[in-house]
Parts: structure tokens; sequence; C-alpha cells
């Protein structure tokens, strides 16, 4: 079994918290606006991570990082993106290798909206874990803690950090 920690759009803000928060996990994984590299390098710092670029990132954080991660953890095929949209919504960026090989569970940030919803049509699941940071239009700060074992995802808990003014 592998614990994750799973956040977005933290945009130069990391909530100490979430050292707290993710100290029983294995891995952090962060889908992308992480805004400074100072935030990637205390996520590493603290525990394996893995991470993708968005939009919002910078040359240094793009040379570092790319704008798809694909892998396997247990036996769960992973796709992490920034911008991927959300089942019957997904961006014309991912949506034909969605459709020609989906993997178990798609997670991408962006939208600051959390999102968790089983895609019957692909048989996947999509997470989106809001925004953890303090820029944007959400009005409460999420991210999500789960395990995988084997092919399953399990034990999912939604993250409020409360308001984004800190």
């Amino acid at each position: 079994m592998t614990r994750i920690g799973l956040l977005s759009d933290t945009h130069s803000y990391l909530d100490k918290r979430f050292f707290e928060l993710f100290k029983e996990v294995d891995e952090i994984w962060h889908a992308g606006d992480i805004g400074d590299i100072r935030v990637l390098d205390e996520l590493r710092n603290f525990k394996l991570t893995r991470a993708v670029f968005g939009n919002i990132d910078d040359a240094v954080l793009r040379k570092e990082l790319n704008e798809h991660e694909r892998f396997t953890c247990e036996n769960l095929d992973v796709w992490i993106t920034h911008i991927g949209g959300y089942p019957g919504k997904y961006d014309w960026r991912v949506q034909k290798e969605l459709q020609q090989k989906p993997p178990g569970l798609f997670i991408a940030g962006h939208s600051h909206i959390l999102k968790v919803i089983f895609d019957e049509k692909l048989q996947l699941l999509h997470m989106n874990p809001g925004a953890a940071g303090v820029s944007g239009f959400h009005a409460v700060r999420t991210a999500l803690r789960f395990s995988i074992e084997g092919q399953a995802v399990k034990d999912l808990e939604v993250i409020e950090l409360g308001p984004k003014k800190i």
C-alpha cells in the first residue's frame, strides 16, 4: 500500500500544515501551478515528490518538470497533468490519449475546483485536488489524501485548509 498526499495550484504558497497533514504519506503529488521552485524544494526535502508544471510556472520549473507524468504506482496506471479537464469535458491536449489508452487514475489541477469523479465511459477515476494556495477565485483551500493498494484507490480524504486568505 502506498499513501499519497495530492495538491495543486499552490501559486508560490505552501501552507506549513502540510508537513503535519502529509507526515504519514509515502509520496506527495503536485498537479501543477507550483509558482516557485522553493515550494517544490520544500516538498522534495520532506517526502518523495512527483510534480508537473502548470501554466503559471516559470522557465525554472518548466526545465525541472514535465507537463505530463505517467507512471505506475502499485499496479495502478496514473497520469498527472495540470490542464486536463474532467469527465465529459477533457481538455483537447489529453482527450485523444485518454480515449485510446485511459489510465486507471487521471489527475489534473488548474480549475481550483475539487472534484473526484469516476468516468464510467473510460473506466477511470478522475481527481482534481482543488487549490492549496491563496491565489485564485476559490474560496476554500483544499487537497486530497488517499492510498493505493494494487489497482484500488482507498481511504480518500478531503483536506480543507480554510479560506484562501491567510
